[in-house]
């Protein structure tokens, strides 16, 4: 196993190395003067010309790309023109709009992302791996066809949409909830929980259907194996089978969507954010990417690929621990 999570991290660094040298060259080697790009239309060629200093543009590739690295992992002395500007390891730069730390702008605003995240996986883990279960249990039946449809209309439905319709429904018809507002979950963990529970409904709604089905398809797969008819033909119930042996079976494709989704979504559920007004990664990218801040938009790509690579990692772990067949490859 000690082996197995070795080789895993040697894989995921290299991964990172690779997405670190990708994120650069896309944002600051493309076609184009990513100076002007950044500081607007309006700026003076003195104003570009300060930023293209600021940026190091003016330096040899490697040697930009040496300092972006060489700032994540010891810091980085940025010119002013008149003074230096130290930013502390990680730095990812400073924002153009607010002259704040990258670094620091992003983990401001995880909490509220983290926040989003965790309790929307619990809602599509639940949700959808129990549709799924009962769906192949159920199979062919009247419980299977209702989830079938369920699962399809889920599918189809637009995140924004199913949002729409839950504060329509919960909050002006019913008038069960106020409007969501963002409470830190510092500040009172009760109303943090009451102003998150719509958006994880929308979002754990929205993913569950992908588990759902990936749950059903699997689950029948593994019924349908040999040992499993080897249990059946000595008596073992149906539903020992399923919880015992087919729901093990089941689990690892689950593990891996489920490392993949908590990733992206840490890295920004933008729709959701925005549509709940919660000031997390998603909506601080969408709201960079309107003014061009460079910097911020190539952190927060570059803190995305890093959890999604993570998260596989962790996925890996628990799929080799799910099935030890796998770590001894």
């Amino acid at each position: 196993m000690t082996r197995y999570l070795l080789k895993r991290l040697g894989g995921a660094l290299l991964v990172l190395l690779v997405l670190s040298v990708a994120i650069y060259a896309l944002f600051y080697l493309a076609p184009g003067d990513p100076a002007r790009l950044a500081c607007g239309e309006r700026c003076s060629t003195a104003q570009v010309a300060q930023v293209r200093e600021r940026l190091g543009l003016g330096e040899p590739v490697l040697t930009q790309y040496g300092h972006f690295l060489r700032g994540i992992f010891a810091g980085r002395d940025y010119s002013t023109g008149a003074a230096l500007l130290h930013c502390d390891a990680p730095c990812l730069g400073f924002s153009y709009k607010t002259d704040q730390q990258v670094t620091q702008l992003i983990l401001d605003r995880a909490p509220a992302t983290l926040s989003l995240a965790v309790g929307a996986m619990a809602v599509w883990l639940v949700v959808g791996v129990g549709t799924g279960l009962l769906s192949a249990l159920r199979r062919g039946g009247i419980t299977e066809r209702v989830l079938t449809v369920i699962t399809l209309a889920a599918t189809g439905t637009p995140v924004f949409i199913l949002g729409l319709l839950l504060l329509m429904l919960v909050c002006a018809y019913l008038r069960w909830l106020p409007f969501p507002s963002y409470v830190p979950l510092s500040d009172d963990p009760e109303q943090w929980a009451w102003n998150m529970l719509l958006p994880w409904l929308t979002l754990g709604f929205f993913e569950s259907a992908k588990y759902a089905r990936l749950t059903r398809s699997s689950t029948l797969e593994t019924l349908a194996e040999d040992h499993i008819r080897t249990f059946r033909a000595y008596g073992v119930g149906e539903r020992g089978l399923v919880g015992r042996h087919a729901l093990r079976g089941a689990l690892p494709p689950v593990i891996a969507l489920n490392a993949n989704d908590f990733g992206t979504v840490m890295g920004g559920a933008v729709l959701t954010e925005t549509l709940f007004g919660i000031p997390g990664i998603g909506k601080t990218l969408v709201d960079a990417v309107r003014v061009v801040d460079l910097p911020v938009v190539v952190g927060v790509v570059l803190v995305t690929g890093t959890v999604v690579v993570l998260a596989n990692v962790v996925a890996d772990l628990l799929y080799a621990a799910a099935d030890r067949r796998v770590a001894l490859r």
